[in-house]
C-alpha cells in the first residue's frame, strides 16, 4: 500500500486510516478477543490521534503504516501489563501471557499472522447467525475500516440505519462469544459460502452503484479484490471457488474505465473502446480462473467467470459468442434461478435475433409486474428490446419507467438519450 507523498500530516492521517485501521483491529482483536471490540477500536483511535499530534510538529517518520502499527503494538503491552486477570483476554492469548509479554504480542504483528487475523476477523463477521446487511455492515466497518457514513454512502441508507446494523452485529458477536477461528469442515464449507456472497454483494455495489452520481464506486469493489485475495492466499481459502470469484472480479474490473464517458453517461458493451479494457487484469482474470478448474465443483462464481471471460475474450462485439454465452447461462439457471439470471439469459437471447422469445421469457419471471414496478433494469432492458422491434409506444413506455426507477444520473443519462432516439424515428 503506498503512503501519498505529498499532502498535509492530516491527509496522511486520514488516508492511513482508510487502509490501515482495518488491519490494526483485526490484529489488536485477536489479541483482546472479539469481546473486547469496543476497547480494540479506541487503541486504534489513540494510535491516530497521536500521530496527528506528533507528525505535524516533527518530520513524517519513513514508514508512516509501520509508526502507526508500533503505536498500536505498544499501547497494547501496557494495557495487558496492567491487568492481571489474563482470562478476560482472547483463549488464544490468555495461556501465552505466562511468557514474555512482549515477545507475545510482537509474534501477532507479524504480516503473515496479521493476515490471519484479518480473515478470522472476515469470518466472525459473516457469522451465519447475523442477518446479510448486518454482515455486509459490519465487514466494511470493522475489516475495512469504513465510517458509517461511508458505509451509508456505499449502501445508499441512512447512517442511523447503518449504525443500528453495526449495533446488532456488535452485541450479537459479544454476546455470544464468537471466537475469532476459522472453521473447519463442513463448517468452513458453510462460512465460505457466506463469505463468497458478502464479497460477492460488496463487489457488484461497487460495479454497479446505487450512489446517483456514480455509477462505479472503485473503492468498493477494489476493498472487495483485496479482501478475495487475502482469503485465496489462505490454506483455508485456497478453494476453486474462491479463485473462481477472483477471476470474475478481475474480468469486471478490467472493464471499468471504458464503461462511462466524460459526460458520465453509460458506454453499453457493444460500443466499449476495448483498446481500454485492461489487459493486466484480463490475464489475471484467466489465470484465477485456470486455477479454479481443479476438482469436479462447479459453482455460480465458475460459471459466472466463464461468461465473462467469453466478452473478454472477443476481439469485437460482433465477434462474440452469445450462442456458448446462452449455454452458460442455460448452466447457470440450474444453480440460480433467479430473476436477474433470467433476465440476462433473455438479453443473450435478444443477441442471438431471438428478441420476441427474449421478451416473452422476461415476462414470464415470477412477479415480473411488482419487479417492473419497482425496479429500473427490467424496464430498461424491456424497453430496449422493444426498441428493436421498432414498437416505439411499448419502448417508450418502459424507458419512461426506467428514468423514473432509477436515481443514477449516468443511468439516466443513457435512458434520456434513447428516447431522443426514439422522438427522431417517430
Amino acid at each position: 500500500m503506498e503512503v501519498p507523498k505529498e499532502g498535509t500530516a492530516v491527509q496522511i492521517v486520514d488516508h492511513l486510516f482508510r487502509h490501515q485501521s482495518g488491519k490494526m483491529i483485526s490484529v489488536l482483536t485477536r489479541l483482546f478477543g472479539i469481546h473486547n471490540l469496543t476497547m480494540v477500536e479506541d487503541v486504534v483511535q489513540e494510535a491516530f490521534l497521536k500521530a496527528m499530534q506528533v507528525w505535524p510538529l516533527n518530520q513524517l517518520p519513513d514508514n508512516p503504516a509501520g509508526w502507526l502499527m508500533q503505536t498500536a503494538r505498544n499501547k497494547a503491552i501496557d494495557i495487558i501489563r496492567r491487568q492481571q486477570n489474563f482470562q478476560q483476554y482472547s483463549k488464544e492469548l490468555s495461556h501465552q501471557l505466562q511468557l514474555e509479554t512482549e515477545a507475545t504480542v510482537q509474534h501477532f504483528f507479524l504480516d503473515s499472522e496479521i493476515k490471519d487475523s484479518q480473515l478470522r476477523l472476515i469470518f466472525a463477521c459473516c457469522h451465519p447467525s447475523l442477518k446479510e446487511e448486518d454482515q455486509i455492515a459490519f465487514t466494511l466497518k470493522t475489516v475495512s475500516g469504513f465510517g458509517s457514513s461511508e458505509i451509508a454512502k456505499a449502501l445508499v441508507t441512512n447512517e442511523s440505519t447503518i449504525q443500528k446494523r453495526l449495533y446488532r452485529a456488535r452485541q450479537f458477536i459479544i454476546e455470544h462469544r464468537i471466537q475469532l477461528e476459522i472453521p473447519s469442515g463442513n463448517a468452513l464449507s458453510e462460512r465460505l459460502e457466506i463469505v463468497y456472497t458478502i464479497l460477492y454483494l460488496l463487489f457488484n455495489e461497487g460495479y454497479n452503484s446505487s450512489k446517483a452520481d456514480e455509477l462505479i464506486r472503485k473503492d468498493l469493489c477494489a476493498e472487495a479484490m483485496r479482501l478475495c485475495n487475502l482469503l485465496s492466499e489462505h490454506k483455508s481459502g485456497k478453494q476453486p471457488a474462491t479463485y473462481a470469484l477472483l477471476s470474475l472480479m478481475c474480468f469486471h474490473a478490467s472493464r471499468f474505465d471504458s464503461r462511462v464517458d466524460e459526460n458520465n453517461t453509460i458506454i453499453l458493451l457493444q460500443h466499449q473502446d476495448r483498446s481500454k479494457w485492461n489487459r493486466d487484469l484480463i490475464d489475471r482474470g484467466y489465470y484465477y480462473l485456470s486455477l479454479s478448474s481443479e476438482g469436479d465443483a462447479l459453482s455460480v462464481y465458475h460459471i459466472e467467470s466463464a461468461i465473462a471471460a467469453e466478452h473478454c475474450m472477443s476481439v469485437s462485439f460482433d465477434a462474440t459468442n452469445w450462442q456458448r454465452i446462452l449455454g452458460l447461462y442455460d448452466l447457470l439457471l440450474i444453480q440460480k434461478a433467479t430473476a436477474t439470471v433470467v433476465l440476462n439469459r433473455a438479453i443473450a437471447l435478444a443477441h442471438l435475433n431471438r428478441v420476441n422469445e427474449a421478451i416473452l421469457q422476461i415476462k414470464s419471471i415470477k412477479n415480473i409486474d411488482f419487479l417492473i414496478e419497482s425496479q429500473y433494469i427490467y424496464n430498461a432492458v424491456l424497453g430496449d428490446l422493444f426498441l428493436k422491434q421498432k414498437k416505439n409506444d411499448q419502448a417508450e413506455k418502459y424507458l419512461l419507467n426506467a428514468c423514473r426507477l432509477t436515481n443514477s444520473q449516468p443511468e439516466k443519462n443513457l435512458i434520456v438519450e434513447k428516447l431522443e432516439f426514439l422522438k427522431r424515428s417517430n
